[in-house]
């Protein structure tokens, strides 16, 4: 099934080109009969940042969550509504879910490396796909660690143990695994929170690189953060989208009065 982009009345246009993305009066329900996330309508276009900001338990990571279907995990929850990804529908019988959890890849807020070495971490998934040829695994491993800016830092110890790695290297290294797979969209869970500010710095020049290649969905580490990567950001409070806009709309000339109070830090 296709579909149309979604119609919003706070949503302007993020590019002519067809969104990636497209959420559709989305609802989502925990089985402890919290509501997490209210009628969410927004489309995401190719090749940009889109931030979900807001304070704590305002539905940004349950709404990652439901993009790649980690939310399926929750036995008894309920959802209402669409998301449709290159204009299918997620939730479809057809829909192979560890191919779609490929495509719209998942990083998350404490980097886990997997037990082994560098290059172990970065081949497992790879082999879990089927993929065997040794040369294109090598390109794949090449490309993933120079896109996460890891490369320089790794490339004469891949078989030292990941546990090795500081903080922001595990972190880059969680990116470069994701990125091996080629996805098609990024997601990432406040992959900054425990990282220093060289490290974050790090991070975040990859992505505005990173982005020359894939969409990249967000939820930022701060409202700082958000506003130095987004090209497009929502404003999220209680499980709804509250205000959709581009970067310089949302933290520097907010329409909603809630946007700028959160923005300015008048509370959160």
């Amino acid at each position: 099934m296709t579909v149309s982009p979604a119609a919003s009345p706070v949503q302007p246009a993020a590019s002519t080109a067809r969104p990636v993305i497209v959420l559709d009066h989305l609802w989502f329900t925990y089985p402890d009969n919290v509501t997490a996330l209210k009628d969410v309508t927004l489309n995401i276009a190719p090749h940009e940042i889109f931030v979900l900001f807001g304070p704590s338990r305002s539905g940004k990571s349950t709404l990652l969550r439901v993009l790649n279907r980690l939310s399926d995990l929750n036995e008894g929850a309920q959802r209402r509504g669409n998301v449709y990804f290159n204009g299918q529908d997620i939730f479809a019988p057809s829909v192979d879910v560890t191919e779609l959890r490929r495509r719209l890849s998942m990083v998350f807020a404490i980097p886990t490396p997997l037990p082994g070495s560098i290059y172990d971490n970065l081949t497992y998934g790879l082999r879990m796909a089927g993929i065997r040829d040794a040369q294109g695994i090598e390109r794949r491993i090449t490309r993933a660690l120079q896109q996460a800016a890891l490369w320089d830092e790794v490339k004469d110890r891949l078989d030292s143990s990941a546990f090795a790695l500081s903080g922001g290297q595990k972190q880059r290294l969680c990116l470069a695994r994701s990125l091996a797979l080629e996805p098609d969209v990024i997601l990432l869970d406040n992959p900054t929170s425990g990282l220093d500010p060289i490290s974050t710095a790090t991070v975040e020049d990859s992505l505005i690189e990173l982005k020359e290649r894939y969409t990249i969905i967000m939820v930022p580490h701060s409202v700082q953060q958000a506003a130095r990567v987004a090209d497009r950001a929502a404003f999220m409070l209680d499980g709804e989208v509250v205000e959709i806009g581009s970067r310089q709309q949302m933290f520097a000339n907010p329409k909603d009065k809630r946007t700028e109070d959160y923005v300015v830090g008048r509370f959160g």
